[in-house]
């Protein structure tokens, strides 16, 4: 057993610990915080992300004993007073989650992509989402709801349904001539 120190949601915790065990582990099971589901537990889908001192992780990659001495933001932990944080209203104002399974990982990706780039494009957020898989939205809903957090004008936001609508109708007619689509 290995002792560790660490502080989650801002609440710190001194435990004994297994070396092996991961951090997704700890969060749910020892710490009972089952807002960070796990996904895939090979880091491919991203549901499990969490904030380690700063940078987003993947949970199921990283050991709790690498935790020691850090600080660990949940998506639980985003919440203030209360309050949701901007993102979780955007998710859910904007419907861009069904089963909500990605959700978590998808909205810490999103908050550290808007840490470090307030007002990104529609491509910015497809490209900070890429490590993040979602099986149910088809996307469109969860890039408009980043850049609705964000504050990205409406006309920005409008234009993602608006590239969605010409992917799609390029796949149909892609698909009838029986080629593949390339979007």
């Amino acid at each position: 057993m290995t002792r560790i120190s660490v502080k989650v949601d801002g609440t710190t915790y001194e435990d004994e610990v297994e070396p092996r065990l991961l951090l997704i582990h700890y969060l749910r099971d020892r710490l009972g915080l089952t807002g960070t589901p796990i996904g895939c537990d090979t880091s491919n889908c991203g549901a499990c992300t969490v904030d380690l001192d700063g940078e987003t992780v993947k949970s199921c990659s990283v050991l709790t004993v690498q935790a020691d001495g850090s600080e660990v933001t949940t998506v639980q932990g985003l919440a203030t007073n209360g309050e949701w944080h901007p993102l979780q209203k955007a998710f859910h104002e904007h419907h861009a989650l069904q089963c909500g399974y990605c959700t978590p990982g998808m909205i810490m990706a999103a908050r550290d992509l808007l840490s470090e780039n307030p007002q990104p494009s529609a491509d910015d957020v497809r490209h900070a989402l890429e490590g993040n898989l979602c099986r149910c939205t088809g996307y469109q809903n969860i890039v408009r709801a980043v850049l609705a957090a964000s504050g990205a004008p409406e006309a920005d936001r409008a234009s993602v349904a608006s590239a969605a609508s010409v992917a799609s109708a390029a796949s149909v007619a892609s698909a009838a001539s029986g080629q593949e689509a390339r979007t």
